[in-house]
């Protein structure tokens, strides 16, 4: 009879989405409930989009760029759909009037002296990220401003709900002069799991079948772990479902829960507050990644631990000028974790989880400081808050918004910044034989966060990039001056230690 009355409540569930699509005249494919939570997060102070910019050399003419666009973008589906929201979800619909034109614009900077181009482009960036995507058409727009520093500039702009950051960037690869097209996906023979069927494979299963060396290190490790997810059968086949493991993960998931749940108030700072309507945008020459190495080589620390200990010193300082008194304050920062193998990116969507690691801002030995990083980063290796916090915002995405929206406050109330650090390629890349210099990109802020710091590696080379709110923080250029001085810092501080020590510490 319960069998009898679910396959009824699933029967309805699917005809009233049919309905709905059917009355608008669409058909498409059911958006996951991930993607639809991104999609509906959206608020007067924060868009959820990601935002990016490339510098290039020689200029970029138009016409070259939108024939590449046309080639390359419209091979993934994704970029050729609307996001059609309805009372169950959402729906990836086709653009029966998609046009390149909707997508791609002429930017023209103000004219000033050459000194001020980089302002004017940071300040031109800094009003597209609080300007909405239409929803009429697919939710990304490229913007190219044909004439900066004898070059071109390129200002991308994709809703979240499209992709992750991974993703994106294997999307941008193919764009590439050389670029692979994505691999060509067999089409589904059936139809999507309903909200119980989701919650039953990708929650439940997991964590008693198959999550029991879960996040083991937070990147690889979770993606093999996510792999597991979706094949719970191969866990079993490894043997690793045995009721020791699975209480070791029971036990594990059961605090993990909780530090979520009970993660105390960020120390109250002047980046912490309600937000405005308006951002800020600002970035940095590259700093040598060959001298980034060296120092994490010379203190045993990866180059991840000491670029977040160089994002801790400059927002600590940043405080410290505005007469703050920082000694002894922690502020947390979300740092996204890659939940998916790096060969699957094409397929899109948003797999990733969030890790909260608390930054230090109140230490000022930046040897200390460094230290107390990596200790942090090492407490989140084999934490299954990631895949707890993926798991979150896909029940949000079952939720109606304003039940959405007190789920999800939980993240903005106890964090102050979302830090990325996304390592780009080695070497310089070509887009319609035009050299790209430089690459930032910024994800979006929910809730009330005001403050998101990139880390990009690209060409020998790693960038900061701040994008702030600007009545938390209106002038972000005042932190990322800092961060050159605090590298330099590090720097001679570990050539100063003896060598043989600063592995030891």
């Amino acid at each position: 009879m319960v069998t009898r009355l679910n396959a009824k409540k699933t029967t309805t569930r699917h005809a009233v989405q049919d309905a709905v699509t059917g009355a608008l005249g669409l058909r498409g494919e059911r958006m996951s409930k991930v993607d639809t939570a991104w999609l509906r997060m959206d608020s007067a102070h924060n868009l959820m989009m990601i935002v990016g910019v490339w510098v290039m050399k020689p200029g970029l003419a138009y016409a070259d760029l939108a024939a590449r666009l046309q080639e390359r973008m419209t091979r993934y589906p994704r970029f050729m759909q609307c996001a059609v929201e309805d009372a169950a979800g959402a729906t990836w619909v086709q653009d029966a009037a998609f046009a390149m034109a909707n997508h791609l614009v002429r930017e023209k900077l103000p004219k000033g002296p050459k000194a001020a181009e980089q302002q004017a482009l940071q300040n031109r960036l800094a009003e597209l990220c609080m300007q909405p995507l239409n929803r009429q058409h697919p939710l990304w727009q490229f913007h190219l401003v044909e004439h900066y520093k004898g070059g071109s500039a390129l200002i991308l702009r994709i809703h979240h709900c499209i992709a992750d950051g991974i993703a994106l960037i294997s999307v941008t690869q193919s764009l590439m002069d050389g670029g692979a097209p994505p691999p060509v996906r067999p089409r589904r023979l059936q139809r999507a799991h309903n909200a119980e069927d989701w919650i039953t494979q990708t929650l439940l299963k997991p964590l008693t079948q198959c999550v029991v060396k879960a996040l083991e290190m937070a990147g690889e490790g979770a993606a093999k772990s996510l792999d597991m997810l979706t094949e719970p059968q191969k866990g079993v086949e490894k043997g690793v479902a045995g009721s020791v493991d699975v209480a070791k993960t029971a036990y594990q998931l059961l605090g993990d829960l909780a530090s979520l749940a009970l993660m105390p108030d960020d120390s109250p700072t002047s980046l912490k507050g309600k937000p405005g309507l308006h951002k800020r945008v600002a970035w940095c020459a590259p700093l040598p990644l060959s001298e980034v190495k060296a120092i994490g080589k010379a203190l045993n620390c990866s180059v991840n631990d000491v670029l977040l200990s160089c994002v801790a010193g400059a927002i600590g300082a940043y405080l410290k000028s505005r007469d703050e008194d920082v000694q002894g304050k922690l502020i947390r920062a979300m740092v996204p974790v890659n939940l998916r193998p790096l060969e699957s990116a094409y397929k899109l969507g948003n797999q990733f989880g969030l890790a909260p690691l608390v930054l230090p801002i109140g230490l000022d030995n930046p040897v200390e400081r460094v230290y107390a990083v990596r200790q942090r980063m090492g407490e989140l290796k084999g934490s299954m808050q990631p895949l707890l916090t993926f798991g979150l915002l896909a029940v949000a995405g079952l939720l109606v918004k304003p039940a959405q929206d007190a789920l999800l406050s939980l993240f903005s109330k106890k964090t102050t910044a979302v830090v990325t650090n996304v390592p780009g390629p080695a070497t310089q890349l070509t887009l319609c034989g035009s050299a790209i210099e430089e690459t930032l990109f910024w994800v979006p802020q929910s809730g009330t966060v005001g403050l998101g710091v990139s880390i990009l590696s690209y060409g020998g080379g790693v960038q900061f990039g701040v994008v702030s709110d600007s009545t938390l923080c209106p002038n972000p250029q005042q932190i990322i001056d800092r961060f050159a001085p605090e590298f330099a810092k590090l720097a001679v501080l570990a050539l100063m230690l003896p060598w043989g020590e600063a592995s030891t510490l």
